[in-house]
């Protein structure tokens, strides 16, 4: 035995090579120009596209396997490379189906992901077995589009980040140890109305807004205890979520404005005006057949509890409403759209019923192919003296097909001179697209609503249906001028993404916002008078120091408004005076509102006004509370208050 073990001794002795000392010099000097690229120690700039996680890894196994040329240490690299990977990625098998081939992963993989990867390997290894790379790629795919503005990219090796309303994937925490958030919601919002000056620009023009979206999306923070992201803050959707019993029109007019001039409560210097529309109380008994088309969006990205399980439950509530002559059609879309009930008088609620309850979720989001077969099926139910709606239950998430908002846009716009409306509702947290919402609604001579509990299904589709559904005025405009001898500066409150061209209001070709049967609208402007010690722009030295008009208005309301039907705008003006009109609870709560609202987007106007102050401004003037909204928006500035310290 050991005479064997001698003699495998010599012939191995005799096999092994000796050293080759310019040999050693070579690979030490490749191995110290590997390790200084693979350091990014060049002298050479950084470059300033950073490659993703899964193409550094093979990338660095490439790097490493063409530096070494010995085949024992090309083996032993290997070995000890595969036992790390199956040390750090145990946990991801009980989710990821092992492929047998690389092109089974260039199947399963997302396309940006394998060319990623082929870039990195060259791509030229035949026959090469790839189960790690699909193990490690699949977990980062999603199933929908992410938007690059909202988050950064997870295999950049960067956490996400969100506003909130997002989750976690926890296979992706457990691969990386990240905190990831799956948000990618989008608002339609702009910058704060700034404040302007009076001589410079005395004009000021926007289109009404009846839409509520933003209140609701606000609670829906604040009781799952985030503060909202501050673009999902529209001040003047919030103060218009709430009914106020402004004074009602006189004769035959479809509304009436009334003006209150009065201190501002969060500045001593300035006075707030406050325009307030109320709209003729609706006669239920007279109003024509309705059509409505639900167009619900069935995509995977709605299957969560407060998607398409509470519009199944909140378009229940909505049928209880409906006459026995009104007719109902169901579309639905997800990677393609498809008619799932014919036009179906409402009196076979069972039938209804039965088509909404077998809809479930799953698929991508065919949008366009939706809206384009939810107007086909709506031309086919109008009839002469009849109102047509489609009605739009989505997370807002469209992000197959027609994707881009202005495309959106020019579409719907389009269509609503048929006299169709589009009016959308939108469910759901994480992936609310907010923008298209509007841009639909807008466009469409609608309403954008948001529908968080059932609680709010029922004030959106039951309480408010009819004013939802029949406008008595469109295109409805408000242009207030100021007074430069009184004014010195103003700013409108909210309303930024309403805002018009001076040249529009008198132009009728220009759409704007609709006023349906009983509702009511405000807007808020507050005014720093001529002499205050509220004025933020000091006078120009040029500028002229005298002014024509001394009179004691502070300003001149106009207001343009269509009759439904008609293609001409008819014209309401009245001069503003200060200190007109009285302040009433439904003010003194639209003003605390307004507070809110700017308390929530970090105002820089509020001159220290606080939380306090709004939440005793808004108890006092709480006022006859039936169904306790205001209560409610109370309590939401106490949480508001606690999660801002």
């Amino acid at each position: 035995m050991t005479d064997d073990l001698e003699q495998l001794k010599k012939v191995m002795d005799v096999s092994t090579p000796g050293p080759d000392a310019s040999r050693r010099a070579a690979n030490m000097k490749l191995a110290q120009k590997n390790f200084a690229a693979l350091q990014a120690s060049s002298a050479l700039d950084r470059p300033n596209v950073r490659r993703g996680l899964l193409a550094r890894v093979t990338k660095g196994a490439k790097s490493m396997l063409n530096a070494l040329s010995h085949r024992g240490l090309l083996t032993a690299t290997t070995a000890v490379a595969a036992v790390a990977l199956v040390v750090i990625l145990p946990q991801t098998r009980d989710y990821v189906p092992k492929p047998t081939s690389w092109k089974q992963v260039q199947s399963d993989v997302p396309q940006n992901v394998v060319a990623e990867a082929e870039d990195a390997l060259g791509n030229s290894e035949p026959g090469f077995e790839a189960p790690v790379l699909a193990e490690l790629a699949a977990p980062l795919s999603e199933p929908r589009n992410q938007r690059a503005t909202d988050q950064k990219s997870v295999v950049d090796g960067n956490a996400l980040t969100a506003d909130e309303g997002g989750s976690t994937p926890p296979e992706l925490s457990r691969l990386h140890g990240l905190s990831l958030e799956r948000d990618t919601e989008a608002f339609a919002t702009a910058e704060t109305n700034p404040l302007k000056i009076t001589a410079d620009d005395p004009v000021s023009t926007f289109s009404i807004d009846v839409d509520t979206a933003s209140y609701s999306i606000v609670r829906s923070s604040l009781l799952n205890g985030k503060l909202p992201p501050r673009d999902a803050v529209r001040i003047e959707e919030m103060i218009n979520y709430f009914p106020y019993a402004y004074p009602l029109p006189d004769g035959q007019a479809p509304f009436r404005p009334s003006i209150t001039v009065s201190p501002t409560p969060w500045n001593d210097g300035t006075q707030l005006v406050h325009v307030a529309i109320q709209g003729t109380t609706p006669v239920v008994e007279e109003r024509p057949p309705l059509n409505l088309v639900f167009l619900i969006d069935t995509s995977g990205s709605m299957q969560d509890a407060n998607k398409l399980p509470l519009l199944k439950k909140s378009f229940r509530l909505m049928l209880a409403e409906l006459r026995p002559e009104d007719q109902v059609s169901i579309v639905t879309y997800a990677g393609s759209a498809g008619q799932v009930l014919e036009p179906t008088f409402a009196s076979d609620q069972g039938k209804i019923l039965a088509a909404l309850q077998r809809l479930e979720a799953g698929g991508s989001t065919a949008g366009q192919a939706g809206l384009q077969q939810a107007y086909e099926v709506a031309e086919t139910m109008s009839a002469e003296g009849e109102v047509t709606r489609v009605l739009l239950a989505t997370d807002g998430d469209f992000n197959v097909g027609m994707a881009d908002p202005e495309a959106l846009r020019d579409f719907i716009a389009r269509k609503r001179d048929s006299g169709t409306y589009l009016s959308v509702l939108g469910f759901g947290r994480g992936n609310l697209d907010d923008e298209v919402m509007q841009t639909l609604a807008q466009n469409g001579n609608g309403q954008a609503s948001y529908i968080d509990t059932l609680s709010e299904a029922r004030k959106i589709l039951v309480d408010q249906l009819t004013g939802a559904l029949f406008p008595i005025a469109n295109d409805v405009k408000i242009q207030v001028e100021f007074n430069p001898a009184q004014i010195a500066e103003y700013r409108l409150i909210g309303y930024e993404t309403r805002s018009l061209r001076r040249e529009d209001f008198a132009n009728d070709k220009v759409d704007a916002g609709d006023i349906g049967a009983g509702h009511s609208v405000t807007a808020i402007y507050e005014v720093t008078p001529v002499g205050s010690e509220a004025i933020r722009n000091q006078p120009l030295r040029y500028a002229d120091s005298v002014v024509s008009d001394a009179s004691e208005e502070i300003g001149y309301l106009k207001l343009r408004f269509k009759a439904p039907g008609s293609e001409e705008s008819q014209l309401i003006q009245e001069p503003i005076f200060s200190g007109q009109g009285d302040v009433t609870e439904d003010i003194g709560f639209s003003y605390a509102i307004a507070g809110f609202g700017q308390l929530l987007r970090r105002g820089e106007y509020l001159n220290g006004w606080s939380y306090d102050e709004a939440i005793a401004l808004a108890s006092t003037s709480r006022g006859d509370d039936t169904f306790g909204y205001r209560s409610e928006a109370v309590t939401l500035m106490r949480l508001a208050q606690s999660l801002e310290r």
